[in-house]
């Protein structure tokens, strides 16, 4: 019986200055997780203040890899992502995952988990911002920080323990709580524009990276079949207003997304074959005042 359960993330020191130059990003496209820290990069006009390299998005046996063209590692010319982590941590034998925030004047990582680093685009980096984007609004956050946390479970994370577990009634379980979560959430949509009001915050990002994803790989690689996202009437038009934001299309790769998920992860599609994608307009007009 499988049960997925994901490892917490290794490193997650905050970093000592917000020295424009100094820190880079490793990402993939394809990942969710990394996806809402190109998003916030992005939003905050960090661009300029923090590098970013890209990783090939089909992950192989020894995992992310950076295998020339666009995925490229400019800054160390890294072979593969895992040379990051030995070189901070020699020895290192846990899980390689993105996002990673490297510290280029330090010669290591500062820190692997995407909420966090999301967060420090609001706090630590501020100063550097050339966009205003308030994601973590004060009179919002310790809400913010409670429907981040619950949503992780039940959502963000949620597909992905679906997706690998072998034990039917857990798969069920996690599924039925998976949707009585977005049924709440469309709920909660039908009366306000954003999670939290007038504006996207953290906890919309967060979301909106699952919510791209959902029918075009967890409904059908994951499993998680109970509806699409394209029949909730809320969740739809946020995906669809989240996604026309300014500068955010530019940060989705669906190709890239389904080759990613569809190629490797053998365990659950060993044919590799990958799923046509599902008709969805996503440059639909948002209805106004929604």
């Amino acid at each position: 019986m499988t049960i997925f359960r994901r490892p917490p993330s290794r490193f997650r020191d905050q970093p000592p200055t917000a020295e424009p130059g100094r820190y880079h990003l490793y990402v993939s496209w394809a990942c969710p997780w990394a996806h809402r820290t190109i998003i916030g990069r992005q939003l905050k006009g960090l661009e300029d203040a923090i590098g970013l390299s890209v990783v090939d998005p089909l992950r192989g046996e020894r995992g992310w890899a950076f295998t020339g063209g666009e995925y490229a590692d400019a800054v160390n010319g890294f072979a593969f992502l895992s040379e990051a982590y030995e070189r901070t941590a020699p020895g290192y034998d846990g899980r390689i995952s993105v996002p990673v925030l490297w510290d280029t004047h330090d010669g290591r990582i500062v820190n692997n988990e995407s909420a966090d680093i999301l967060r420090m685009f609001s706090t630590v980096f501020a100063p550097l911002a050339t966009r205003d984007a308030e994601l973590f609004p004060a009179e919002h956050r310790d809400e913010i920080d409670a429907l981040n946390a619950r949503l992780y479970e039940e959502v963000n994370n949620a597909v992905y323990a679906a997706g690998f577990s072998s034990d039917q009634a857990f798969y069920e379980e996690t599924v039925a709580r998976m949707f009585a979560t977005l049924d709440e959430m469309d709920e909660r949509l039908a009366e306000r524009r954003f999670l939290f009001g007038d504006a996207p915050v953290e906890t919309d990002w967060r979301l909106f990276t699952t919510l791209l994803r959902f029918d075009t790989v967890y409904y059908i690689h994951f499993k998680c079949s109970v509806q699409r996202i394209v029949e909730y009437p809320h969740l739809w038009r946020l995906a669809r207003e989240l996604y026309q934001w300014p500068g955010i299309a530019d940060t989705v790769r669906f190709d890239e997304i389904r080759r990613h998920y569809y190629c490797t992860h053998p365990s659950i599609n060993p044919s590799r074959l990958v799923a046509v994608p599902p008709r969805a307009a996503w440059l639909d007009a948002v209805p106004a005042g929604a």
